[in-house]
């Protein structure tokens, strides 16, 4: 860091429809997985932040869930929760998918920033998916429906372009002390990102709609002595169907889920850890106050 240049510091929220590439983007600027990734939709849950330098700023992402047009109680509270994000930051960014284009989704964003009068800069990803017209065509059409301050073109995937947009971020942020240590790279508690990686771990093995009717709660995040680290963590589902299904024949699902994320986790953490998942039947978790208080949504969204 240079010490002629003040130091730089604020809030960047990443809003687009659901699978757009914000998560992607926040585990680049951090260095690390702080928010989950999966081929499938409407992943992320709450908002997650990716913490990082770059040049003399520090720059804060939130990652918000996807914005989609809501069915469900859960559905209502990640929509809020991705708006309420949006509305704190010092810089919003749309983030739309260069292979989906100008959809009913991310028209329906738009929307959203137009009624809220909300500055945006657009950053069209997955570009090495569309050919080069196309994009210039999708960001023409984008630009002409909303005055978006800036306009980027990357791939999250590869990398490309995204050192460009993280300058322009720092550059745009205010003078500020930085607000987390420099070795930071999330405000999310080892305990949550545990639950979420095993969330994560659940979306790649279990198949069609169950991910989205499960919670995970971390119940015990305990150092041991020898510096490895017990966790208990609690796989909520609504029918005992879904328990089934989770545990699989002998077990042998919840063992693949557990091994799967122990791994990670000690890649992450770089330290043994003693996980052990427990599946419990709730039924109508996703009308119960307190599992929305666990990941800061609001209930009454």
């Amino acid at each position: 860091m240079s010490e002629k240049q003040p130091t730089r510091c604020g809030f960047v929220a990443l809003i687009g429809a659901p699978n757009a590439g914000k998560s992607t983007i926040t585990n680049d600027f951090a260095g690390a997985k702080v928010s989950i990734v999966s081929p499938k939709v409407q992943t992320t849950r709450t908002q997650v932040k990716g913490i990082g330098i770059f040049d003399n700023t520090q720059i804060i992402f939130v990652d918000t869930p996807g914005i989609f047009k809501p069915k469900r109680r859960l559905d209502r509270a990640m929509v809020s929760s991705a708006w309420d994000g949006a509305g704190d930051a010092d810089i919003v960014v749309l983030v739309v998918d260069a292979k989906k284009g100008f959809d009913d989704e991310t028209r329906a964003i738009v929307k959203g920033l137009k009624n809220k009068k909300t500055p945006a800069v657009l950053l069209i990803n997955k570009i090495d998916l569309v050919k080069k017209d196309r994009l210039l065509e999708l960001s023409q059409a984008l630009n002409d429906e909303y005055p978006f301050t800036e306009t980027f073109f990357v791939s999250a995937a590869t990398g490309k372009n995204l050192e460009e947009f993280y300058r322009y971020l720092a550059a745009q942020l205010p003078e500020s002390p930085w607000y987390y240590p420099e070795e930071q790279m999330s405000d999310m508690p080892l305990k949550l990102l545990a639950a979420e990686v095993v969330r994560e771990k659940l979306f790649l093995f279990l198949q069609q709609e169950l991910p989205y009717a499960l919670t995970v709660e971390p119940e015990l995040w305990e150092r041991r002595e020898d510096n490895s680290i017990r966790a208990e963590i609690t796989i909520y589902v609504e029918r005992d169907g879904q328990k089934m299904i989770v545990l699989g024949k002998g077990g042998a699902m919840i063992k693949r889920i557990g091994q799967a994320a122990r791994k990670e986790l000690e890649d992450m953490l770089e330290t043994r850890v003693h996980l052990f998942l427990f599946v419990k039947v709730r039924e109508n978790w996703q009308e119960d106050a307190g599992r929305y208080s666990v990941w800061g949504l609001d209930f009454k969204a």
